[in-house]
């Protein structure tokens, strides 16, 4: 499972999956189990640049589902400080919603960092420098039905735009740049009626890399 370990912290995990595939579920949990000081969570999430900056269809939708759609660069750079030990602000992204007020954040360094996101492992800077790579996948029936859910929930999307969102964006994305990742992961979760196992498996990990770099340090 591990793909090398470096004698510096941090041990850095990579966490990516299809859309709706319960990322963010696994994440909270994790979160959870360990404190701050602990584990890092970082989330491609906060790094989508501006609207007028992303591309846009045929149908002048636009598209949020490909690389260049984030600010990689911002990214990259972030996580690089993180690794260097000097904390980071994050400002939320807020999607369709420009009355919204972003929440800010700050990230501090921490021995095991988990990079979420869905180019995380497309993005080569990045995936160079994981330890740890985890695929979270599920049937593309389950995923549409939980982002349909929590698409409204969130950010106010009715159904149609939700799937045609699906249908132009976000499925060829998970092909183009999701998919061809997948097996060569090191763990691959397929959540379809939960992952508490896997769960636990990963959280087992954390706590014997947290454990090692107690005693080497």
């Amino acid at each position: 499972m591990v793909r090398g370990q470096r004698p510096q912290i941090p041990y850095l995990i990579g966490i990516v999956g299809g859309s709706a595939s319960g990322k963010t579920t696994l994440i909270k949990e994790l979160a959870t189990r360990f404190s701050l000081e602990q584990l890092c969570v970082i989330s491609q999430d906060h790094y989508y640049h501006p609207l007028h900056l992303q591309a846009r269809d045929e149908q002048g939708e636009v598209n949020f589902d490909l690389p260049t759609s984030l600010d990689h660069q911002r990214c990259l750079a972030d996580l690089r400080s993180l690794i260097e030990g000097r904390p980071v602000n994050i400002r939320e992204y807020t999607f369709n919603r420009p009355d919204a007020e972003p929440e800010e954040h700050i990230l501090a360094p921490a021995p095991v960092i988990i990079m979420e996101g869905l180019f995380v492992f497309h993005y080569r800077e990045i995936a160079e420098m994981l330890d740890l790579r985890i695929f979270i996948d599920a049937p593309q029936d389950l995923m549409l039905s939980r982002r349909i859910e929590r698409d409204y929930r969130e950010r106010g999307y009715p159904e149609e735009v939700v799937r045609y969102q699906w249908d132009h964006h976000v499925a060829p994305a998970y092909k183009a740049y999701l998919e061809p990742y997948r097996d060569s992961s090191d763990l691959i979760i397929t959540n379809i009626h939960g992952f508490e196992r896997a769960l636990n498996v990963i959280a087992s990990h954390i706590e014997n890399i947290l454990s090692w770099k107690t005693v080497s340090a």
